[in-house]
């Protein structure tokens, strides 16, 4: 029974430190007083990111958006770099993406014309 506990225990670490660097809850850069908290997880061989937070002027609130895919099948590309599709709130958009992992920090770039035009943010790991 002890030999399977600690089996068990091991078997359990070692799936949490084998997380992917995009994987948690990621705030969203600030845009005119607004932010939201991201969850990001697996989602078939991709990773998805839900709008699971929103904040105006730092205090909560229920947002339409929330529940909401904001990262579409984010693939991994190697050396922390993810390619997919990034939903826009402000114009019911979706557009190419991009996202570089660095630490607790995400650049993340939403691409047209190709990926020759793209506006980024930087969204910082929560969890």
């Amino acid at each position: 029974m002890r030999k399977l506990f600690f089996s068990a225990a091991f078997l359990l670490g070692a799936g949490a430190a084998s997380a992917d660097p995009i994987e948690g809850i990621w705030q969203t850069q600030p845009d005119e007083g607004a932010f939201a908290h991201v969850t990001i997880a697996p989602c078939g061989q991709a990773f998805c990111g839900t709008i699971s937070r929103t904040f105006k002027d730092k205090t909560e609130y229920q947002s339409p958006n929330i529940g909401r895919q904001i990262v579409i099948d984010m693939a991994a590309q190697g050396g922390d770099n993810y390619e997919g599709r990034i939903w826009r709130p402000a114009n019911n958009k979706i557009y190419m993406g991009k996202a570089k992992i660095s630490g607790d920090q995400m650049s993340l770039s939403g691409c047209v014309a190709g990926g020759l035009l793209c506006k980024s943010q930087t969204w910082v790991r929560v969890q």
